[in-house]
């Protein structure tokens, strides 16, 4: 029996009917066939046999520094596809796709890998840093990633994960700034300010619930064991091979993945835009003691970029950011500060390795659904406490998810998880009816009743299924996810290629490589100049 307290916490989650009704109205509604979303989806490229690739970014992939749609990311072996925005998930999917197809024909010889945690990995130093070419600006990416090894190991930077960027329409930031009588009393703030706030809103809501995600899509539970070689951990023995805890979900959310007990000292405020910025920025200039043992340039060797806290602003691994569009050389939080915030980037997404992108339209219509369930809600502003609360909920989730006794914290009371999970998707089930009575469709309510078997039986999450393939085929986490890679890579190499999608992308590509030698010769300081105006500016 669930304590009262519990049950008025349970409450808590759920959206109020005044907001429900104004999301039906006709205008609202409307506006929601224009919802923005774009996809940043990072694989680790892998031998035929299963082992870190070491050579190259591909050059037939072009300039990891100036082609904007295939990039690298954190390490060289790690590939970064990013899609425009469009309008629908499947003109995103598609995107996505044919940037697959492309990719596995212009790279016969090696395979992308189709898990989060990654493959047999070599010793730390072996792991081979992101390189982009000899500009000032890719000096520093690199310098960046250099440092990222030293604070928290290379074999970190071979974790992949997808992103999902959302916004709302304009139409529907000014719908309801200026509809009469809704909650929320913001009428005399500027339409920036105001869409700040909203998204501010939506921030702390989705930071409150986001363990409900790594619970459903977390496909993480176990690592070969070359990704701990030389590290303390607290995983079991699975097999000769794995390292797991049973009950976990995403292990790439917890403390092998992208979390540190750095960053675990730092209080972001995501109350306002402006102590958001001022907490990220005086993260970037608090020396941190165990970082001053690096040192910055160390025999004309740029070894980290500082030894603050974070060395920029993209260091802090949240499980979602406010993000702005950036021009040439401007800062993130700079672009924030000035415009406003733009869209929000979902970062606590694994890769699922059923599907061949790793991700599919029934988890983007979800996304959306809840994103705009946190929107909706009552946001209060978020203390340090709470804060704090929050990462003991991920925490809890990623580590003993599937756990039947599990419970969370919820408005400061203990409650079970699957009874404060079924609170929370009442909430996000009339969000996706909504949404399916915009779009002309059932997707978003049938996305909803798939998580929900989820919940009720744990075995439906893909952290689960994955452990239960490996038990049925007899086969390491490795062997596993290398026939699902070889699978997948064989699709998209025998995939059509749809022109008008392939064809920029192959232009791209190409001019990428000019691109990056006109910046290169460009640059008219020397690269310690460069660093000091930058973070002068």
């Amino acid at each position: 029996m669930v304590p009262t307290s519990a049950k008025a916490a349970l409450s808590q989650g759920r959206i109020n009917d005044k907001s429900i009704d104004f999301l039906s109205n006709e205008a609202s509604a409307s506006s929601l066939r224009n919802l923005q979303r774009g996809i940043e989806k990072e694989g680790l490229r892998a031998t035929p046999e299963g082992f870190l690739a070491l050579s190259p970014h591909p050059e037939a992939l072009g300039s990891a520094l100036t082609n904007s749609w295939i990039t690298t990311d954190f390490s060289e072996s790690l590939l970064e596809f990013i899609t425009p925005v469009h309008k629908t998930s499947g003109e995103t999917l598609d995107f996505l796709n044919q940037a697959h197809a492309l990719v596995a024909q212009r790279m016969p010889s090696e395979i992308m890998w189709a898990a989060s945690m990654p493959c047999v990995l070599p010793t730390d130093e072996k792991i081979p840093l992101a390189q982009y070419g000899n500009s000032n600006i890719g000096k520093m990416k690199t310098a960046y990633r250099r440092g990222l090894g030293h604070r928290y190991g290379r074999a970190m930077q071979t974790v992949a994960g997808i992103h999902y960027n959302f916004s709302m329409p304009d139409e529907y930031w000014l719908h309801e700034k200026d509809a009469a009588g809704f909650e929320h009393d913001d009428k005399n703030l500027s339409t920036t300010h105001y869409i700040n706030q909203r998204y501010l809103d939506l921030i702390r809501n989705f930071r409150r619930d986001y363990w409900l995600l790594i619970y459903l899509f977390g496909a993480a539970p176990c690592v070969d064991r070359s990704f701990v070689q030389g590290r303390s951990h607290n995983l079991e023995t699975l097999s000769p091979n794995d390292l797991y805890l049973p009950y976990a979900t995403s292990l790439r959310m917890g403390d092998l993945g992208y979390q540190s007990i750095a960053q675990q000292s730092l209080f972001i405020c995501y109350n306002d835009l402006d102590s958001y910025v001022a907490t990220l920025h005086n993260a970037m200039q608090t020396p941190y003691a165990e970082y001053k043992k690096y040192g910055v340039s160390v025999n004309n060797v740029y070894q980290q970029l500082s030894s603050s806290l974070l060395q920029i602003e993209n260091e802090f691994y949240s499980p979602i950011r406010p993000k702005r569009a950036t021009d040439s050389g401007e800062k993130p939080l700079h672009a924030l500060q000035d415009r406003g915030i733009q869209y929000i980037e979902v970062r606590c997404l694994d890769i699922n390795p059923f599907t061949p992108l790793g991700i599919d339209s029934t988890t983007s219509h979800f996304i959306d659904a809840f994103l705009i369930s946190c929107l909706l809600k009552s946001s209060p502003q978020c203390t340090e406490k709470e804060f704090k609360t929050i990462s003991e909920n991920q925490a809890r989730v990623v580590n003993r998810g599937r756990d039947p006794s599990l419970t969370v914290v919820a408005d400061g009371c203990e409650v079970p998880l699957r009874e404060r999970a079924a609170t929370l998707m009442t909430s996000i089930a009339e969000v996706a009816t909504i949404l399916d009575q915009a779009n002309n469709t059932s997707a978003y309510s049938e996305s909803v009743a798939k998580q929900n078997n989820k919940i009720l039986d744990i075995t439906n999450t893909p952290s689960a299924q994955l452990l239960t393939s490996m038990r049925d085929s007899g086969s390491s986490f490795v062997e596993f996810t290398l026939g699902q890679s070889k699978k997948f890579m064989e699709q998209h190499h025998n995939q059509a290629l749809n022109k008008k999608i392939t064809d920029p992308l192959i232009e791209v590509a190409d001019a990428s490589l000019a691109k990056q030698a006109v910046i290169e010769d460009g640059d008219s300081l020397i690269f310690d100049e460069f660093l000091a105006n930058y973070f002068a500016s």
